[in-house]
């Protein structure tokens, strides 16, 4: 029972209190005076009767009624119902009042000049109960009693009202006696307790009705819920929803639900209770536990800026002050608006929920939205009334929570049962069972403060029971049904609704309001009305002590709660298998992860190896996580299970695996059921040393979270209180066990049984009880020190890796939950305080350790209501706990030290070269995939990546070798290397493996020879080892001379690294100028130049040096003999070398091939060879960069040429490298010219110059020298003038034929367009095609437009080829063209007289090759896989805009090659003459002599453009430490990618193959071989590189040119050579080089797993010779199959799908070989073959498509470009050649044409042929010929017996007709019969015609052959 109301005040305007206008309220009188005691009264009414403030109004107005809420200090509600009047205030009290404040304030507050001012009073009810009508109808009683002068004394209502006494709540309770029958309750005056109708159920109703009557003619009926726990929420909630709307109202309990602030604004104070109120009542059975202050007075607005959560309402006035409010979401009930702060986000509620929620809402408030499409909407569809509409949203809002927290009794731990039930919440394993552990609305309601509330109020399971209770337990099954159905649902919701209606209104016919309200005219008349009255205290108090002596003699009042056990409900393991959030096919993975265990305990640790990495993959699902504790659970005897070692590291494998993917929360119980396993499974290390699993699976977040092990704890609690009293009950009720259904009972059922016997047990029995228990806890707490010791303390306790890594202080960030940090603490700050210095020594591990346990044992401890004394005792034995096992540890860490590693694959040793030397010991490290998809098996085929093996670093390579992780492929040998000096970046990263768990340090290594290893390095390598590998890596990759680099060194110590001196190097460099300077004579005559070559004293240890360093002279002599100009390609050993060298080096070999100039006497050379060879360079004096021997005009001297050179860059000079030899015109090279030098250059030659200064006398030699170039050409020299008709056409006409001139393109569309204008002429096709703008930007040329113009006229050849008429008017083209760099040439004139013409063209700088190289090197070898399509391979290629570089280079020098053609000589003078120029000028040879595409043209004209003519590769190559930072630069690279784009359009006239362009580029950087070390023939010699005799090499097996090791290999195998090479005569190829036409090089993308890159080919013999000398297991597992699986990244393409004619070639060379013939070489065969092939054509009357198809030479130029032709490395040729000329021969030609059947004669399946038996028989030949072995087939379809030559052959020799046999019958040898044969294996064959004389190998053989030719003629 409880008081209707606690106390009555009056509370008025305080006048004596006014401060500048703003009263303040003051509380007149309060009854009762006295407090009660269980009630307080509450401080600070006078605030909240008028919430806005206390003001003075010259108006009256209407009286008001609001009910405000104040939380007490116990945190209980007291409900103020304020009714506030105003009241008239008399002139006399004012003035008082105004004279008083008027001291302190200068002015009289200027509200109160009118007639008469109001001031406001409040009557005011304080009520723990919340009855809002009630307490209106009550006060307004008052106030009419008051008003209308009643004649009930006022004295006589307040104390009645003060001593009403009403249930708080009723139930059913029919068989109790009547508790308020008449004769018990007080009879005071007139307060009448009437019961209502007395029916049959009449105690049932008086429970829930009481009339009250508070004596003055009034009748009020008062229901009390049945259930008080439901709350009573009117119609609140109902006008919530109509004022905010469904997803608002949703917005806010959801805000509610996860602790956001939340202020309600409205101008109606009762609203905003209300609202508060209905916000309350639909987060039921939540209780809101924050601040709650449903009207906030605007003194206490500053309560809104606490930083703990709120449900606020404040008055509209008020609302510019909420506005700075940052994180508070407001709620305007006024506009209907919820406003969220950006900074706050709000959880929603999880779906499908939240769409269910809100599906049900709305038909509940806007039922016609569902039929409003409807053509015939139903009559009525309006909704419920109001008070009815309210229970049904609070019923969806129930039916949302029932779902919510479904089976939230299965995961409470009881941990205490008496005295008092002890009750935790299992937070994570509800969120796993309920698979939400991702849900964050979820995850922060069950961590709130309404939650805990929730546990501790529902969880004991003995109490009386709810709507909710019942919800949760019995209608899990329904509710299930209803989520996909609304309409199932809203049945359910409306009897839910039904339920609350009935339990707030009990009886809603009983309606006996009868109240008076104040007269109309007293309301009116306002002059007359008098002060409200003064209250006698004594009177009220008699009534109030009257009642209380009353109630204190009366009996009291017993109402029993009806405690029951509290249902269940379905477990919720159930209901989610049901929901089929199980994963798919499960039972196989089960079944997977069980055999494997299975496999593991028998021992059968194969079987178990392959089956790990499936078991692996299984163990990401949940199902196979918890199958796997299981399954080891039943392995695990008396707590202990005793493993080997391997199978101690499967075992350990897998629980790392297992936990790897459990979260810290450990939501599905994982970690919890590997608690015991990980301290039972164990292994010997040795005596008495055990070390157990725990020490391996440590690496854990899980172990570090505080929450983990308290429900750990707690369930263990739990399951042995649960024991405790289980056998209790079995001592009891042992007879019963039949009945018990066989369900286990749960430990809450036992509580609830326990708790229903309490009261009845003795006092002894009760602490017997409450001892055991605390016991119990206690000893629990022990135990659970020692296992978080055990897993918190790490094997090496020397590292403290665990507790650093995780933070073990930081709880916090794992809960958000007010209560447990509370709780907690803070962690982290203690983690550091406590430790003060200690955390440098070895023991900060146990101290960490120790205080993370004393906190949780703290914790647990006080939770479950151990003993101070207990918790000391525990206190003290922790930090021994922790020591004790750090000594156990410490032993078994040693132990553990001595084990033999476990079986890990075995190190492969990789094949090294002749001279290349381990620099380190192999390291295991593990190869991760990178982002290159072929080897980790996502394209199909087996993973190859990640692999485990070792890196190995040599003097040349880095390599690794290793086998792949997956067994499926272990037996493959996986290799990735690539040569130490193309190493391009190195990185470090670090990796998880995911085999292991950890993470592990690794290195990200990346070449320019386009590979990557991505390497982890294994556990057992330390970190130091690694450090000394980059050491060493780095030290190798950047020596500090080019000496230091693997050409050189090779042969020597590989531990030596060598460094170079820099002084000695000057010293030689100085000594090597004096010599030769000193004898340098400057005669005509004879020429010695003799030096001795100095010997740095470095080298003097080092043997392969020796031989070059004995003393040898070089004499240059200018007259040599003739004979030796025809030079030989092997050079004459000779003691002293003389100039024969120089002319040895490619340049002069290839000058005296395009007859530009011989080495003769001045005085003999003839005067009429337009160029001579100069020696002004010799002593390399002019140009360090150039050659010694330079091709110059004949009529320019030496000296002129020494001034020239100045305005050149780098003194690089124009020199001659090539001349066309149709028409004569030359190539010249030569840098930029410096930025002085291009003024003067294109000054006119006639303007008048006053002084001729020195730039002016340059310019003018320069002008002389580019003249001397023109007039050598013989077109200028045969044209008298320079625009006669006659010159002209014998420049054009006379040198190129008609044919010729077709096959022109326009050259001045082409220069446009290299040169960028804007007019792009039309039509401007070729053979090579379109031309695109070098940059493609057609911007005009900054250069004066009119360049070109003259090339530009439109050339319109005739009909017959005879030059049109504008050939003749147009001027003509200029002799020389100037190709220059745009920037450069800005500003410069053109002379309209000078006879060439500068062509300005953008070049690309080495920069851009540099960064584009990068950007290449990643599309093609990217390092991480991806997925956005922004890096996809294509995008990163465009954007390397690699392709772009090539366009433009290939451009310019196809413009270059049309200017050559046409008889123009040209130029080429960009950068510094070393980059670009190189490029170009080798591209134009290439295009333009079909010589250099050939082995040794193109071998000339590197050696002589790239390496004589001085490209810096050691810089651009960054080979040293010196040229480290300047990066690397593959000019070189671009130069054969480019070649790479001309072979793959024109395959028939290039000699060498793609593999020969495949191989350069692989070994210019490799650093291999010398041939592309150092920057120009300068330093070569200085370093006495050049001229090294091939005789005095010591070690014959090391090469020291590339170009000697090519042709050695070429001898041996025709893999550098290109079968479809059939050149024209003096072919000119002009590519297409439009970007579309370019193709990506393979070299770029191609790999090769088995055996690494294919360019060192010693390695590739040897890894044979080793596969050989392994002797095969003879193999018992039945036929093997001929099949061979293929794999791109894997296999070697061209070794195991070779080419036909490859493929034909070896099977000849191993013919012979089983022959024991000599095998001739490949190259003799192959010509042999060309030659009968050309002499068959000659003798067909036409060339014809036929199988001679590639060798013939004279194909049109179409069938040439696009003819068949085979790739070299392919998949193989689709064309099988015919090598065997017989065949082709043999097939009849028809009219001069052989017949096409050669070509499909091989094809032809041999699958067809039935070979019913074959073999190999000796045949004798007819008369005189011998014995011959043949294959013979017997083909019983055919009944045939064919024979052939060989096995493979495929053309059949002879056929015999078994049709023809008579019979088959024993032979005799014949004359000239096989020898040593038995005569029982010879047999005949007789036939109609003639008799055939067969041998077979034996007399078996030869039975089996005559059984099966007779059983064929039988069968016929």
């Amino acid at each position: 029972m409880a008081r209707l109301a606690d106390y009555f005040l009056v509370v008025t305007y305080d006048l004596d209190k006014r401060v500048e206008g703003e009263g303040q309220g003051r509380i007149l009188q309060r009854f009762p005076e006295k407090d009660w005691e269980d009630s307080p009264f509450p401080q600070g009414i006078e605030l909240f009767c008028q919430p806005s403030g206390w003001q003075l109004v010259p108006e009256r107005q209407p009286a008001s009624f609001f009910v405000a809420v104040l939380t007490d200090i116990n945190s209980d509600r007291n409900y103020c119902a304020c009714f506030t009047f105003w009241e008239g205030l008399d002139r006399l009290q004012l003035q008082k009042a105004e004279a008083s404040e008027a001291d302190e304030v200068d002015e009289a507050p200027a509200v109160v000049q009118s007639a008469q001012v109001f001031a406001p009073k409040s009557l005011v009810l304080v009520s723990r109960l919340d009855y809002t009508e009630v307490f209106r109808n009550c006060l307004g009683l008052i106030y009419t009693v008051h008003v209308d002068s009643l004649s009930v004394p006022l004295e006589t209502v307040v104390g009645n009202l003060l001593t009403c006494i009403i249930p708080i709540a009723g139930g059913s309770q029919i068989n109790e006696s009547p508790v308020c029958s008449l004769e018990k309750v007080p009879q005071v005056l007139a307060c009448d307790w009437l019961l209502a109708c007395l029916q049959p159920g009449q105690e049932e109703r008086e429970e829930s009705l009481r009339t009250i009557t508070l004596g003055a003619g009034d009748r009020q009926v008062i229901q009390t819920p049945i259930d008080d726990s439901l709350p009573v929420s009117g119609t609140s909630v109902a006008q919530l929803f109509r004022q905010l709307g469904i997803i608002n109202v949703l917005c806010l309990f959801c805000a509610a639900l996860t602790e956001h602030k939340i202020l309600f604004l409205s101008s109606s104070y009762q609203r905003l209770t209300d609202a508060c109120r209905g916000l309350l009542a639909i987060m039921f059975p939540l209780k809101y536990s924050f601040t709650y202050v449903p009207i906030l007075p605007g003194k206490l607005l500053e309560v809104l800026s606490t930083p703990t959560p709120f449900i606020i309402g404040v008055n509209s006035f008020f609302r510019s002050e909420t506005q700075e409010l940052l994180d508070v979401i407001i709620a305007d009930l006024d506009g209907g608006t919820v406003t969220i702060p950006e900074c706050v986000h709000i959880s929603p509620l999880p779906e499908p929920l939240l769409q269910q929620t809100q599906t049900l809402l709305s038909m509940i408030l806007d039922p016609e939205l569902e039929f409003a499409d409807q053509a015939f909407p139903p009559p009525s569809t309006q909704p419920s009334a109001l008070k009815i509409q309210d229970k049904e949203i609070r019923g969806v809002f129930l039916w949302l929570f029932a779902r919510l927290f479904q089976g939230y009794r299965w995961c409470l731990h009881i941990i205490r049962i008496h005295p008092e039930p002890v009750i935790r919440f299992h937070k994570a394993a509800f969120l796993g069972q309920r698979a939400l552990t991702e849900d964050d609305f979820l995850m922060k309601v069950l961590d709130g403060m309404a939650f805990a509330g929730f546990v501790s109020e529902r969880g004991p399971p003995y109490r009386a029971t709810d709507l909710f209770d019942d919800l949760i337990a019995n209608q899990v099954e329904r509710i299930r049904q209803e989520e996909t159905c609304p309409h199932k649902a809203m049945n359910h919701v409306k009897e839910l609704a039904e339920q609350l209606f009935k339990n707030e209104n009990p009886y809603p016919a009983v309606a006996m309001h009868k109240v008076q309200r104040p007269s109309e005219n007293s309301q009116t008349t306002t002059q007359n009305q008098t002060q409200f009255p003064g209250l006698d205290d004594v009177a009220v108090q008699l009534f109030i002590d009257h009642a209380a002596a009353k109630l204190r003699t009366a009996p009291p009042v017993v109402k029993v709660e009806l405690k029951g056990m509290v249902p269940s409900g379905p477990p919720l393991g159930d209901t989610v298998d049901r929901n089929g959030s199980v994963m798919a096919n499960s039972a196989r993975r089960l079944e997977v992860v069980r055999n494997c265990i299975t496999y593991i305990f028998e021992n059968k640790m194969l079987e178990a190896k392959k089956l790990m990495p499936a078991v692996l993959r299984a163990l990401k699902g949940r199902a196979a996580r918890i199958c796997l504790t299981q399954e080891l659970n039943q392995h695990v005897l008396q707590n202990r299970a005793v493993l080997d070692d391997q199978q101690f590291d499967y075992i350990v494998r897998m629980m790392n695996c297992t936990l790897q993917d459990c979260s810290h929360m450990d939501e599905h119980g994982i970690a919890a059921n590997l608690l015991p396993l990980v301290t039972a499974f164990c292994r010997k290390l040795g005596a008495g040393i055990t070390q157990f699993a725990y020490s391996c699976v440590q690496e854990h977040m899980v172990w570090t979270t505080m929450q983990f092990w308290e429900a750990m704890f707690y369930s263990d609690v739990q399951n042995h209180i649960r024991a405790l009293y289980l056998e209790t009950e079995d001592n009891n009720s042992e007879q019963q066990d039949g009945s018990a259904g066989g369900r286990e009972i749960s430990a809450l059922d036992l509580a609830s049984e326990q708790n229903r016997l309490w009261p009845t047990l003795s006092k002894e029995m009760q602490a017997e009880r409450v001892q055991k228990e605390e016991s119990t806890v206690f000893s629990q707490a022990i135990h659970y020190a020692n296992r978080m010791s055990y897993l918190l303390l790490p094997l090496d306790t020397s590292k403290n890796r665990l507790l650093r890594s995780s933070g073990l202080g930081d709880v916090e960030s794992v809960s958000n939950s007010y209560v447990t940090n509370s709780i907690a603490g803070s962690m982290a700050e203690s983690y550091d305080t406590e430790s003060g210095f200690e955390d440098a020594e070895s023991s900060d591990v146990a101290n960490s350790v120790v205080r993370f346990i004393n906190r949780f044992v703290d914790k647990v401890c006080n939770e479950s209501g151990v003993t101070n004394e207990h918790l000391k005792a525990l206190h003290t034995m922790i930090p021994d706990i922790v020591q004790m096992h750090i000594e156990t540890l410490d032993a078994v860490h040693r132990e553990s030290k001595r084990l033999p590693p476990i079986q890990k694959p075995k190190l492969l040793r990789p094949t090294l070269l002749p001279g290349e030397e381990l620099v380190m010991d192999a390291m295991r490290v593990h190869l991760i995939p990178d982002g290159r998809e072929e080897a980790t098996g996502l394209m199909g085929g087996p993973p190859l990546l990640p692999a485990e093996g070792a890196i190995f670093l040599t003097t040349y390579r880095l390599i690794f070798r290793g086998t792949p992780t997956d067994p499926l492929v272990g037996e493959q040998v996986v290799t990735r290397s690539f040569p130490i000096a193309s190493l391009t970046k190195e990185k470090r990263i670090s990796v998880t493996l995911p085999m292991d768990q950890f993470v592990q340090e690794g290195l990200q290594l990346r070449s320019c020879t386009f590979q990557l290893i991505k390497i982890a390095f294994d556990e057992e390598v330390a970190s130091d080892l690694a450090e000394v590998f980059r050491k060493h890596m780095h030290k190798l990759r950047y020596p500090q001379h080019v000496q230091g680099t693997f050409a050189f060194t090779v042969g020597q110590c590989g531990k030596l690294a060598v460094e170079h001196k820099t002084k000695d190097k000057n010293q030689s460099l100085k000594t090597l100028s004096k010599n030769l300077v000193k004898s340098a004579k400057r005669t005509i005559g004879r020429q010695y130049v003799t030096r001795k070559k100095y010997s740095p004293p470095t080298w003097e240890n080092r043997s392969s040096f020796q031989s070059e360093l004995d003393e040898d002279e070089i004499s240059v002599s200018e007259e040599v003999d003739q004979s030796s100009l025809t030079l030989s390609s092997t050079i004459r050993s000779s003691d002293r070398q003389t100039m024969s060298n120089v002319v040895e080096r490619a340049c002069c070999r290839d000058y005296q091939r395009l007859g530009l100039g011989t080495l003769s006497n001045s005085l003999t050379r003839s005067k009429n060879e337009p160029f001579r060879i100069s020696t002004v360079n010799r002593m390399y004096t002019v140009c360090r960069s150039y050659p010694g021997l330079l091709i110059v005009p004949q009529s320019i001297p030496d000296t002129t040429i020494q001034r020239i050179c100045r305005c050149y860059r780098q003194n690089r000079f124009p020199v001659v490298c090539w001349r066309n030899s149709r028409t004569k015109a030359v190539l010249l090279r030569s840098a930029g010219l410096h930025a002085k030098g291009v003024v003067g250059f294109f000054k006119s030659p006639n303007a008048p110059s006053s002084v001729p200064s020195q730039a002016d006398s340059t310019s003018l030699e320069q002008e002389k020298y580019l003249q001397a170039i023109i007039s050598s050409m013989p077109s200028y020299s045969e044209s008298s003038g320079r625009n006669t008709l006659s010159g002209f056409t014998s420049t054009h006409m006379s040198t190129s034929d008609s044919s010729d001139k077709l096959r022109q393109p326009k050259i001045g569309a082409l220069m446009k367009q290299v040169m960028g204008t804007k007019e792009d002429v039309p039509g401007t096709f070729s053979r090579g095609g379109k031309w695109g703008s070098i940059r493609g930007s057609g911007r005009l040329s900054a250069y004066n437009p009119d360049v070109g113009t003259r090339l530009a006229g439109k050339e319109s050849p005739q009909p017959n080829g005879g030059p049109s008429e504008a050939l003749f008017l147009r001027q003509q083209k200029a002799y020389l063209y100037i190709i220059g760099d745009k920037a450069q040439l800005k500003g410069g004139k053109q002379d309209s007289f000078q006879q060439w013409e500068v062509v300005p063209i953008e070049v690309c700088d080495v920069r851009q090759v540099k960064n584009s190289f990068k950007k290449l090197m990643k599309a093609c070898v990217p390092s991480t896989s991806t997925t956005d399509p922004n890096m996809s391979f294509l995008r990163c290629l465009e954007d390397s805009e690699w392709m772009a570089l090539l366009h433009r280079v290939l451009q310019v020098s196809v413009l270059v090659v049309e200017l050559l053609d046409t008889g123009s000589s040209v130029m080429v003078s960009l950068e510094d003459g070393w980059d670009v120029t190189t490029q170009v000028v080798s591209l134009v040879q290439l295009l333009s002599d079909p010589y250099y595409r050939t082995f040794d043209g193109f071998r000339l004209l590197v050696e002589k453009e790239w390496l004589s003519f001085g490209h810096r590769f050691s810089h651009r190559g960054a080979q040293t430490l010196g040229s480290q930072s300047s990066g690397f630069t593959p000019v070189f690279l671009q130069f054969l990618d480019c070649v790479h784009q001309i072979h793959l359009q024109f395959p028939m006239e290039f000699e060498f193959s793609q593999y020969y362009l495949k191989f350069l580029a692989y070994h210019y950087v490799s650093n291999r071989f010398r041939t592309f070390l150092l920057d120009s023939d300068y330093e070569r010699i200085e370093l006495g590189v050049l001229y090294e005799e091939k005789g005095e090499r010591k070690s014959p097996q090391v090469c020291k040119s590339v170009w000697d090791y090519i042709d050695r290999l070429n001898k041996k195998t025709p893999i550098f050579y290109n079968y479809m090479f059939s050149p024209e005569d003096e072919e000119v190829l002009r590519p297409y080089t439009f970007i579309s036409n370019l193709k990506v090089w393979e070299f770029y993308m191609e790999e090769t797993l088995s055996e690494g890159p294919s360019y060192d080919w010693e390695l590739r013999g040897r890894q044979e010779r080793i596969a050989e000398e392994t002797p095969e297991k003879p193999d018992s597992s039945g036929p093997k199959s001929h099949r061979h699986i293929v794999w791109p990244c894997y296999d070697s393409l061209s070794k195991v799908v070779p080419d036909a004619i490859t493929k034909l070639l070896q099977d000849l060379q191993s013919l012979e070989a089983e022959l024991g013939q000599t095998s001739e070489k490949w190259k003799d065969t192959w010509d042999k073959m060309k030659n009968s092939q050309k002499t068959e054509i000659k003798l067909e009357s036409k060339p014809s498509f036929s199988s001679s198809l590639l060798m013939s030479s004279n194909l049109s130029h179409q069938r040439r470009s696009q003819g068949v032709y085979l790739q070299e490395s392919g998949v193989g040729s689709s064309i099988n050649l015919a090598m065997d000329c017989e065949a082709s021969a043999t097939s009849t030609p028809v009219a001069g044409r052989p017949s096409t059947s050669t070509l499909y004669s091989q094809f032809q399946s041999t699958e067809s042929e039935n070979r019913s038996f074959e073999g190999i028989l000796f045949k004798k030949g007819a008369l005189l010929k011998p014995w011959k072995p043949r294959w013979f087939v017997l083909d019983k379809t055919k009944h045939q017996l064919r024979y052939y030559e060989t096995r493979q052959d495929k053309e059949c020799k002879g056929v015999i007709e078994l049709a023809d046999v008579e019979s088959v019958i024993p032979g005799t040898p014949t004359m000239g019969a096989p020898k040593n044969i038995e005569e029982k294996a010879f047999f005949d064959l007789k036939t109609t015609k003639r008799v055939y004389n067969f041998c077979a190998q034996d007399s078996l053989n030869a039975q089996l052959w005559m059984d099966s030719v007779q059983s064929c003629l039988s069968d016929a």
